[in-house]
């Protein structure tokens, strides 16, 4: 049951447990997620609930819900590496680069 799910999903962190919810509550019909949760759940036997708390905290941080999402992260092993953080500097001025005006 969804239930059940979710309640394996917060023992494994409560970064599995969100995207579990997130997951069953996207769709129309809670039934159309839960594959794809008890597949998360699952990862947790091949990856260890460690690495896979990891990888969901990362698959909500870049705000992919799924579990090709979250099987990907653990393959490449990006659950062990921080995202790089976003640059905040301001666009480059130069005589070569349109603006916005010539999109208009």
């Amino acid at each position: 049951t969804p239930e059940r799910i979710v309640r394996q999903a917060g023992e494994i962190g409560p970064s599995t447990s969100a995207l579990v919810e997130i997951i069953l509550r996207k769709r129309r019909h809670p039934e159309q997620g839960f594959r794809s949760c008890v597949g998360i759940v699952r990862l947790a036997k091949s990856h260890g609930s460690e690495r896979l708390e990891a990888a969901c905290a990362r698959a909500l941080e870049i705000n992919e819900f799924s579990y090709t999402s979250v099987n990907s992260i653990l393959k490449n092993i990006l659950d062990r590496k921080r995202p790089a953080p976003a640059t905040d500097r301001p666009a480059i001025v130069h005589a070569n680069i349109r603006g916005p005006q010539y999109f208009h």
